[in-house]
């Protein structure tokens, strides 16, 4: 454990440099799809690991990450065995997806257009009182977009994940951590998942857009 937790960076805290894990008690890998073209269908995969590099300068950070494809989990039994099989995931041939980053960029705090939008919306803002004008607020966790390469049955794409930081600290078992949550959107046949049907009123079973929803907590290594 370093001696500092935490630092500021471009008005954020952040957490100290280092290497860090994905903490599998705080963590969701997570997706949705669309079933019948209408309904969305969640689910995640419960085993997975990253590890988590920070560095001194942030963006010079990376990620790699493994996941297990049969701890695939979406509530329904029979579909589970059915996105283990070779129609989709192969898990046999296939045990794991992989991800890794090769780049990060900074998007910024909160959204200044929002402040400005709240200062429209106050009727007090055009006589002159501004000491009645809604605060500007604080920075908000940071926004950015982390580049890598996801790998699903020996299959190689680029995707980016939009990550939002959540913030860093010492918890109270005096571990340095920091959590974020992330999102991207892939198109599943990119992977060889081809499996569908056609339905008679038009389009196919199974969306072909998966949309990936991870939140997690990284803890320091010492």
């Amino acid at each position: 454990m370093t001696d500092i937790a935490t630092r500021t960076w471009d008005g954020m805290t952040i957490p100290a440099a280092g290497t860090y894990r994905l903490d599998q008690a705080h963590k969701r890998i997570g997706f949705l799809s669309r079933h019948m073209m209408v309904s969305p269908v969640r689910g995640e995969f419960a085993e997975a690991t990253a590890q988590i590099f920070v560095a001194k300068d942030p963006l010079l950070s990376s990620v790699t990450a493994t996941i297990e494809t049969a701890s695939i989990t979406t509530g329904s039994a029979d579909r589970d065995t059915h996105l283990k099989s070779a129609d989709f995931l192969d898990v046999e041939r296939y045990p794991t997806l992989e991800y890794r980053s090769t780049g990060i960029r900074w998007q910024g705090n909160d959204d200044p257009i929002f402040y400005w939008a709240r200062l429209r919306r106050n009727r007090l803002a055009g006589r002159g009182r501004s000491h009645n004008l809604p605060p500007q607020p604080d920075p908000a966790p940071g926004r950015f977009v982390l580049t890598g390469e996801l790998t699903v049955k020996g299959i190689t794409r680029a995707v980016d994940l939009q990550v939002n930081f959540g913030g860093a600290r010492r918890d109270p078992y005096g571990q340095n951590i920091f959590g974020f949550s992330a999102t991207a959107e892939i198109n599943r046949e990119d992977y060889g998942l081809l499996w569908n049907v056609a339905l008679e009123s038009g389009g196919v079973l199974v969306g072909k857009t998966v949309q990936i929803e991870i939140a997690g907590e990284g803890i320091h290594q010492p």
